[in-house]
């Protein structure tokens, strides 16, 4: 009973959602005042932390408001470069120039749902590689059904890292763990269940059957992304795996496109303005990540709080992500003479932040207060009566996250306490099942229904939501069962 009480401001989040077609803050809301009515007549939040209700309630909103500041740090200026790079016609000069290396169906596919679409999401996130690479496809001849199919898949692989590293970036804030930790061992699921998503989205976007070079040419992506992409995460942490790894893995993947198929002798070499702010970007990451000295003075200036002894929290702003992202923005734009497009690129993101800071102080002040009200102990208590094979669950909750939220960071933030809660249970490693609920929170972006949505609004299909769905319902189920299968049988 406990655990149903406990699990029920997630179910109305779900119902809020899922059914009645809310939205993230409006559900979030309801879940929230639930969980603030369970947290005074049966969990006792004062008996949680503090020894007075208003302290610990004020306790949970300052964690929650300082959680949401930090991520928002890298939100902004992710979007900000997302704007800046649209109004300068950055990124469709890149679409464009990869959509004319190949006529090949399924070697189109890969270079804009696999390439162009991990590529954006690992710079900006948030919905734009499914609004940008459906709409290109349906204009090379895909139907929009499969055409939005194709865009969800493509980029499922590289979301755990999305808008540089956010979402884990987020678990970490909310679990204490250690960034690279969980970066490399997420890193390292998809590595080795990205290329059989990758053939699935080859598949589907031909006739027939794979033939050998099909098999060869997706082979030949998934390694070009996934290697570096492993890399990065084992060097540098959450940050670059998916942005890093798109930049390499294209250069490769064209390079090598361009010398066996005889493709168009495109001019490249245009492209590297457009590309300055992201190269800039994997720069000062691999710089202050890999250079020991000044690794350690840059987190070593950290701004801490410590509020009734039982709530804190830290931030590192010479060391955080996003003051990274705003350098290789400010660089970027120097370099390339394009400094007169930041104010009107920071205004568009700056409006696009404000229903994204709602959404994430709400879902935040919701962990929080489960968390220090004992809500998410109980539910771990529960799940733990999974026994042995909660490894093959906990992808699975990732998904649910996803699918009710919409969001792989919103994911990580509600249910990331609870696979930590149960991994403590059952003795499993800490970051191991982190990395699980991020690897499950990555491929629900394929079935979630609000991406679902904004990706068909995006071809103007109205109505065709559920043949999407089925369509990429089976990869996910299959995604989420790789990575469960591997982690239940290596503990990573």
């Amino acid at each position: 009973m406990a655990a149903l009480l406990a699990a029920t401001p997630l179910l109305v989040i779900l119902v809020g959602m899922g059914l009645l077609r809310r939205s993230a803050v409006i559900a979030g809301l309801m879940g929230l005042t639930v969980a603030v009515v369970l947290s005074v007549t049966v969990f006792h939040l004062e008996n949680a932390a503090v020894s007075d209700e208003f302290t610990a309630s004020f306790g949970v909103i300052a964690e929650a408001v300082h959680s949401t500041a930090t991520i928002l740090w890298i939100i902004l200026p992710a979007l900000a470069i997302y704007e800046f790079q649209r109004q300068a016609g950055a990124i469709d000069r890149i679409r464009d120039t990869l959509a004319a290396l190949a006529d090949d169906r399924r070697i189109q596919a890969i270079l804009i749902a696999w390439f162009f679409g991990l590529f954006m999401e690992g710079a900006a996130g948030f919905g734009t590689p499914v609004a940008l690479a459906a709409p290109l496809l349906v204009g090379l001849g895909y139907a929009p059904v499969r055409a939005v199919a194709l865009a969800l898949l493509g980029h499922a692989a590289g979301v755990s890292f999305g808008a540089v590293g956010t979402p884990v970036l987020a678990q970490v804030e909310v679990t204490g763990l250690s960034a690279r930790d969980v970066a490399m061992r997420t890193a390292a699921l998809h590595a080795v269940a990205g290329p059989v998503l990758l053939l699935l989205m080859v598949r589907l976007a031909g006739k027939g059957r794979l033939t050998r070079s099909d098999l060869g040419w997706a082979g030949f992506a998934a390694l070009c992304f996934l290697a570096p992409s492993l890399a990065l995460a084992f060097l540098a942490g959450p940050e670059l795996p998916t942005l890093g790894g798109a930049l390499i893995g294209t250069a490769v993947f064209v390079l090598v496109l361009r010398r066996r198929r005889e493709s168009p002798n495109l001019n490249l070499r245009p492209l590297l303005p457009d590309l300055a702010p992201y190269l800039f970007i994997l720069l000062l990451v691999l710089v202050t990540r890999l250079i020991p000295s000044l690794q350690g003075s840059l987190s070593g200036f950290a701004l801490s709080w410590t509020f009734a002894e039982a709530f804190r929290g830290s931030f590192q702003p010479l060391y955080h992500p996003g003051t990274m992202l705003f350098l290789g923005l400010f660089l970027g734009a120097l370099v390339t003479r394009r400094g007169g497009l930041i104010g009107g690129a920071m205004a568009a993101a700056l409006q696009r932040l404000l229903p994204v800071a709602l959404a994430l102080l709400v879902m935040l002040t919701l962990s929080r207060l489960m968390v220090h009200s004992g809500m998410i102990g109980t539910l771990a208590v529960a799940a733990a009566g999974v026994g042995p094979a909660w490894p093959l669950v906990a992808p699975l909750i990732g998904v649910l996250g996803t699918f009710i939220t919409g969001s792989a960071t919103a994911s990580n933030i509600l249910f990331s306490e609870l696979q930590l809660s149960t991994a403590s249970s059952l003795s499993l490693p800490p970051a191991t099942m982190a990395a699980a609920q991020s690897f499950g929170a990555a491929i629900g972006n394929v079935v979630a229904p609000h991406n679902i949505i904004a990706g068909s609004a995006t071809v103007g299909l109205a109505g065709r939501e559920g043949d999407i769905l089925r369509l990429t319902a089976r990869p996910c189920i299959i995604y989420a069962g790789i990575g469960g299968a591997i982690i239940l049988v290596t503990q990573l």
